[in-house]
């Protein structure tokens, strides 16, 4: 039984999100990119992305919270990747605070989006992850996704190139 209580982003939480997703991003890019093309996240554009997902519902929002603080989120929806069928959704993002590591906030956030997508008739989900975040990576293969290795792609972050993979999953 999870510690953690699962419900739906509301427009007030967007700010929080936003800090926890600049933080974990900052953090996990800044070891994944040259000191010359890490730049932070803009707070601006990041609750602007966070406060329009909330009300639209694309992606959907969820939020983790011990006690009254919100310590992670998973925004899931559809796959974007073209050519999918609508039966194949996707974790657009999913981060929990350090702090909470390895205590299951992930894996209750994971849990949560799987029974949305279910809902939504998807019978996969998958996940784009850099080759170079191996805690992510680690955590989605334990979760039960297999790396897709046909799927490799070469994404522009700052003029600096980084490789990524989608990772693939039954929703049951």
């Amino acid at each position: 039984m999870s510690s953690y209580t699962i419900r739906p982003a509301t427009a007030k939480d967007a700010k929080t999100i936003t800090d926890i997703h600049a933080r974990v991003s900052d953090e996990i890019y800044k070891a994944l990119l040259p000191a010359d093309a890490f730049k932070p996240q803009s707070q601006i554009e990041g609750l602007a992305y966070w406060r329009d997902a909330i009300e639209y519902g694309e992606p959907q929002v969820l939020v983790a919270i011990e006690g009254e603080v919100i310590i992670g989120f998973v925004g899931f929806d559809r796959s974007r990747d073209k050519g999918t069928k609508p039966t194949v959704g996707e974790i657009w993002s999913i981060v929990v605070e350090p702090s909470h590591w390895n205590a299951g906030a992930g894996l209750a956030l994971w849990d949560a989006a799987r029974e949305g997508l279910q809902d939504e008739g998807c019978t996969q989900v998958t996940i784009w992850l850099p080759l170079g975040n191996e805690r992510a990576l680690r955590f989605h293969e334990l979760a039960g996704f297999k790396r897709e290795l046909p799927s490799a792609r070469t994404v522009d972050v700052n003029g600096f190139r980084l490789e990524e993979i989608r990772l693939k999953r039954s929703t049951d």
